[in-house]
């Protein structure tokens, strides 16, 4: 897998590393990404995805897994996480 958010597609990012005497060589900034199980209230069970913390931190800000992705725009998730989506909308038009 690709070192790539599921749900808010921050990736790797090039930049600089700067010396005291301004030498500059290439580094590597990655993302903080973990495995972390989130809950669906609407699909029922757990679902496992690989995340960014600062993703994590917004999805308890915005009252949880289900409300967040329906939050989401389709271009910056996974395929995994717009075929979450496209239930968690079905289910709730069905509710």
């Amino acid at each position: 897998m690709s070192r790539r958010c599921e749900l808010t597609g921050k990736g790797v990012l090039v930049g600089h590393h700067v010396s005291h005497a301004n030498n500059k060589t290439k580094r590597v900034y990655r993302p903080n990404l973990q495995i972390v199980s989130l809950a669906s209230d609407a699909l029922g069970h757990d679902v496992r995805l690989k995340i960014s913390m600062n993703a994590l931190r917004s999805i308890d800000r915005s009252g949880g897994f289900d409300t967040f992705l329906l939050k989401c725009k389709d271009e910056v998730l996974s395929n995994r996480a717009l075929k979450l989506k496209r239930q968690i909308a079905k289910k709730r038009a069905a509710a």
